[in-house]
């Protein structure tokens, strides 16, 4: 019989392995962008102007920011929880 999962644990968990899904497909898609802009662009108009695959980075790169703060920055404790405990020690 297989023991029973901490539901907090697993949903950590989850939020980890889900960012690191994001992220590779992230750095996968990224280098393909780039590959595109300079196949096409870049190589043969040489590299003047800002190319468009950085606006990608740049917004995508933010969303992938905020999910690494929830999955490991945000997710050791509540923030209610913590008032609580800080309460619960000034009584």
């Amino acid at each position: 019989m297989e023991p029973t999962k901490d539901d907090k644990l697993w949903r950590i968990a989850k939020r980890r392995a889900s960012f690191k899904r994001s992220l590779y497909s992230y750095i996968i898609i990224i280098a393909f962008l780039w590959v595109i802009w300079w196949m096409n662009t870049g190589r043969y108009h040489g590299f003047h102007g800002t190319p468009w695959p950085i606006w990608v980075m740049l917004g995508w790169g933010i969303a992938l920011g905020f999910q690494y703060f929830n999955a490991y920055n945000g997710s050791g404790r509540d923030l209610a929880e913590e008032e609580y405990e800080k309460l619960k020690r000034q009584q």
